[in-house]
């Protein structure tokens, strides 16, 4: 979650100020004389769009630095810092993808990866998940984790939304527009105060459904890594075990059928970037099954 959260607060933040920045220099002219140009803000809309993701991606890996307070660990003495270090090194090279950086932080049972690039990602793990869990379960966490960069998920979610974002930009505006001449009926030349207002507030609104839609490609991405740390484990158990422990279970226990609207109720499962953890593990026994 650490790893997507991050990665989308990053591109909120540059699509803004690329947004400001556009709007200071007069980059955005895609309002003529003759009315919307579509062509103009459609090529508007995809040069924000993808460049907001991209320098998101670009920027993900030393924003975990910065943000997660982490240690880099590859050359740590530690005897346990080692065996972290050497366990990212086993899993990556199954799965044929450069040696990352690895990392440790203070907090609660988490891990995560990131990066821009396959052969030089991130992989970091908390101090909770080494206290709270056995080796074998922190083993397959760090393979979920590597599953991950091996999947290149941080590109793939990088085009997602920036296919998202272009979607945002471009039908705010071309509906504000719409309201600011139709509904509105501002006659003058140029756009009026409710296309602006209108362009905010649709920014917000479709950025909340654009983050649902990111959200749920997260969600198939998550079931895609377990299944990748079961193949560098061997078996399914490892990481059946550790999602038990993270959701507070006893190893193997399963609970009763999952409420159909998730963790939270209500719309809290639909801006979620994981699945249940109690969906996960039955995916997990399905394919050990299977």
């Amino acid at each position: 979650m650490k790893r997507i959260l991050l990665f989308v607060l990053t591109n909120v933040a540059v699509v803004a100020v690329l947004g400001l920045v556009s709007s200071i220099f007069g980059l955005n002219r895609y309002v003529g004389a003759g009315g919307l140009q579509l062509g103009s803000l459609l090529g508007f809309a995809l040069v924000m769009g993808f460049t907001g993701a991209i320098i998101s991606l670009l920027m993900s890996k030393p924003m975990a630095k910065w943000t997660m307070g982490l240690t880099m660990i590859n050359d740590s003495p530690d005897p346990m810092h080692q065996w972290i270090v050497q366990t990212v090194r086993k899993f990556s090279d199954q799965a044929g993808i450069g040696m990352p950086d690895v990392g440790i932080y203070e907090g609660e049972a988490n891990a995560f990866a990131t990066g821009a690039f396959k052969n030089s990602a991130l992989v970091a793990v908390s101090t909770g998940l080494l206290q709270s869990m056995n080796r074998e379960e922190v083993e397959a966490v760090i393979g979920h984790e590597v599953a991950h960069v091996a999947n290149g998920d941080m590109v793939t979610m990088t085009l997602i939304q920036g296919v998202m974002n272009t979607f945002v930009i471009f039908l705010s505006r071309v509906i504000g527009y719409f309201i600011d001449r139709v509904v509105l009926r501002n006659d003058r030349e140029g756009v009026g105060i409710g296309y602006t207002v209108s362009v905010f507030v649709l920014d917000l609104v479709l950025g909340f459904v654009a983050h649902m839609i990111v959200a749920w490609f997260s969600r198939q991405r998550e079931f895609r890594a377990d299944a990748g740390s079961a193949q560098l484990m061997g078996s399914t158990q490892p990481m059946q075990h550790a999602l038990a422990r993270l959701g507070g279970l006893q190893p193997g226990e399963l609970p009763g059928p999952v409420k159909a609207m998730g963790i939270g109720g209500g719309m809290g499962s639909l801006f979620s970037t994981h699945p249940p953890i109690e969906d996960r593990i039955r995916a997990l026994q399905e394919r050990r099954q299977a």
